[in-house]
């Protein structure tokens, strides 16, 4: 296995970086990874980074591409958030990271993962770096499309597109990589929209499984309005609990970190400066919570997407309960609620769904924001 093997359906950009690797002298500075969630944008990037190390261009068994898919490369710096954006303390730690030698390789290479997060003083600090780069410093940025990323920096990018990966490469990837039955691989290949990780998510738990199938549901018990609120309360409340089970456990850790680097005690004085930190990290940590939240409930909005796009694919004849259906394992639900609303219907709820994914981008209050939704999934003759 090479340090390619995990880029999925992406065999033109595979050739492209390939290319580079073996003639460096078509290498650039700066590079943008694009293309739609779980393309595989930052295992391009990886992939990539991991070969300009390897004195074979990516064999995937030396210690360079060890060290480099464990994470543990010196010269390979990842740069990730798990708040709201990617803040200029992390930018400047970065740039200072990007002057240095590298330490055992042939490139200094930092990868910013969701480069569309970037605060406008985070870019303006990557900005000089990506202006004037050290001779053997890489930046690899990934985003879900060019347009997401400032014009200052994406003119200073070579571009690298990746396309969604058909189903039955994710498939055959599952099936090869993870042991996974083969008639299960295709089902969670299929249901996850070109998604890797999230087929390999609901392919190796079945609670991730039963947890979508009580989703694809929802329409199905939606037949009043109090129906359509109980929906609402239950995504947001599981929304909230899937975040708080991740949050908790690194909040405490986190603040743990920061009593020990200030060398604060339980019952000791605390050091002028630390009120201000604590203070910091809890707004960071609470940031964080509530992306992972909204996360969550868009997983939710991206499958109710995909099954009211099979109920209408039904209902114009464009697919039938035995062929052309993304969610395919539910396909009786489909069929029934295809019977259930009109065309018309069926489109509103659409329109629904993107409004309320456009109405948490611009930062709408959650339940308020899924009742709403909800409420166009009741049929016309409830």
């Amino acid at each position: 296995m090479t340090v390619w093997t995990e880029l999925v359906g992406q065999e033109p950009v595979v050739d492209t970086l390939q290319g580079v690797v073996a003639d460096p002298r078509g290498a650039t500075h700066a590079w943008l990874f694009t293309g739609p969630p779980g393309s595989g944008r930052s295992t391009a990037a990886l992939a990539f980074a991991a070969a300009m190390q390897c004195d074979t261009g990516g064999c995937g068994s030396c210690e360079s591409c060890r060290m480099a898919a464990a994470g543990s490369h010196p010269d390979i710096r990842t740069i990730r958030t798990d708040g709201l954006s990617i803040g200029v303390d992390l930018a400047r730690d970065a740039v200072r990271r990007a002057a240095l030698h590298p330490a055992v390789g042939r490139w200094q290479v930092l990868v910013v993962e969701d480069a569309d997060r970037l605060t406008d003083q985070a870019a303006n600090a990557l900005l000089k770096s990506l202006e004037e780069p050290s001779p053997q410093t890489v930046w690899m940025l990934c985003a879900p499309a060019a347009e997401d990323v400032i014009v200052t920096i994406r003119s200073r990018c070579r571009s690298v597109v990746l396309r969604t990966p058909p189903a039955t490469a994710i498939a055959e990837l599952l099936v090869r990589r993870d042991g996974i039955e083969p008639a299960l691989a295709a089902a969670v290949a299929a249901a996850s929209q070109g998604h890797i990780g999230r087929a390999r998510g609901l392919a190796r738990d079945p609670e991730a499984r039963e947890r979508r199938r009580q989703i694809l549901s929802i329409p199905q018990r939606v037949a009043h309005l109090g129906d359509a609120l109980v929906a609402a309360q239950q995504v947001d409340t599981e929304a909230t609990a899937r975040a708080a089970a991740f949050s908790d456990v690194a909040d405490a850790r986190e603040q743990g970190d920061i009593k020990a680097s200030w060398g604060v005690e339980d019952r000791g004085k605390r050091p002028a400066g630390y009120a201000g930190a604590l203070s910091s990290l809890t707004k960071e940590q609470e940031r964080r919570r509530k992306r992972l939240a909204r996360d969550a409930i868009d997983g939710v909005l991206l499958d109710l997407l995909a099954f009211c796009r099979d109920v209408a694919a039904l209902q114009l004849g464009a697919a039938s309960a035995t062929h052309g259906l993304v969610n395919a394992d539910v396909a009786d639900a489909a069929v029934g609620q295809a019977e259930v609303w009109t065309v018309e219907e069926t489109m509103a709820a659409i329109d629904a769904i993107v409004e309320c994914r456009l109405a948490l981008e611009a930062n709408a209050a959650p339940l308020l924001a899924l009742e709403r939704l909800m409420s166009t999934f009741v049929p016309s003759r409830a």
